[in-house]
């Protein structure tokens, strides 16, 4: 067999350009080096005077969980497609001689990122890239939130409610490692969805409500660029409306509509956004045992028509990093979830620009 020499490899680098490569459309389009103040500040790497191996290259690092969140994988199998993949090492800048991270070195910098509460200075930072390419949030924002999956947890009704109230279940308190691999904030709820015709043609008079554990990712996008400007984490439980008073509001967007479904709909969130100088385009709730009056539906429908570019925002991700978090509590599901944000914005960014260029 011919062995493969450099001229091989630039063309099959050559090659995959012209394919389309995703990864080198992120090089050329974001800057990545942007995210290096950030990175050095939670990091906090020593100056290497006391000697032993130098660490990565925090850009370097950041850049594969990029790759890794784009691909949903886990560490394992990251370590071992950046080995298999050209597009990945040009992406990474690592030649073929070049060492390349093991899965526990991404664990840990990830780990470290997630202890030192980087990501929101992370989103932040390529939000603010976002705004100074121009990309200022406009025409108002769309509020919403998706369920994302975790590992389900085998634990006793005693346990449950042990978690539920707080408490760490008196079985797991001496037992460190058991401890490290239970979820003490991810939570149960139901995930209703349409129910589908049945064999005779007859709709079923309910919809299906399927159990579900994980968190749930809330988001605040711009409606004219459709960039997430502001997100939030929780448990699968935690109610869609009351997120509204706690953050997830962008009080920079130069419009000032909100719109939102009926689970935003509260006499305390009209208040708030009325104070805060928001114009609350939220759909409104059909009246208990009564018909939904026709000017309401009349409104709600065109509402939906601005409130449902969110979706595409949801089902981008989906199809694309997965909405699934490997991790174990809601810090390291929070760092997770805001990777995919992140990453998302980047996707979304690169749209923009080839759109621009064709225009």
């Amino acid at each position: 067999m011919k062995q493969s020499g450099f001229f091989d490899v630039e063309e099959r680098l050559a090659r995959l350009s012209g394919l389309g490569d995703q990864l080198e459309a992120f090089s050329r389009t974001v800057d990545f080096e942007a995210f290096r103040p950030d990175l050095d500040k939670a990091l906090a790497y020593s100056d290497g005077s006391k000697g032993g191996r130098p660490p990565f290259d925090p850009v370097l690092m950041f850049k594969i969980l990029v790759i890794q969140t784009l691909n949903n994988l886990s560490d394992e199998r990251t370590e071992y497609l950046i080995n298999d993949r050209l597009s990945f090492m040009r992406f990474l800048g690592l030649g073929l001689s070049d060492r390349v991270p093991d899965a526990k070195t991404v664990w840990l910098y990830q780990k470290r990122l997630t202890q030192a509460g980087a990501i929101d200075g992370l989103f932040n930072r390529f939000d603010a890239t976002l705004r100074n390419a121009g990309y200022l949030p406009m025409s108002g924002q769309i509020l919403d939130a998706t369920l994302v999956a975790a590992p389900k947890q085998r634990n006793t009704n005693a346990e449950k409610a042990d978690l539920r109230a707080g408490r760490i279940p008196e079985d797991w308190q001496d037992k460190p490692a058991k401890l490290s691999h239970k979820d003490r904030h991810a939570r149960w709820t139901l995930k209703f969805t349409k129910a589908k015709r049945q064999d005779d043609g007859t709709m079923p008079s309910s919809d299906l409500a399927i159990p579900f554990f994980g968190y749930k990712s809330h988001v605040s996008i711009d409606r004219k660029y459709r960039f997430i400007r502001k997100w939030k984490t929780t448990h699968a439980a935690a109610s869609d409306g009351a997120r509204l008073r706690e953050g997830l509001l962008d009080k920079t967007n130069t419009a000032s509509s909100v719109w939102a479904d009926t689970a935003y709909r509260s006499k305390a969130n009209e208040d708030f956004m009325e104070k805060q100088g928001f114009v609350s385009k939220v759909h409104r709730k059909k009246p208990h045992l009564k018909p939904m009056p026709r000017h309401i539906q009349k409104s709600n429908a065109g509402k939906s028509v601005i409130r449902s570019r969110v979706e595409h925002v949801f089902a981008d991700q989906k199809s694309q990093t997965g909405r699934f978090v490997r991790t174990v509590g809601i810090s390291r599901a929070t760092m997770r979830i805001g990777l995919a944000n992140i990453v998302y914005n980047m996707r979304r960014l690169l749209f923009l620009e080839r759109l621009n260029a064709s225009a």
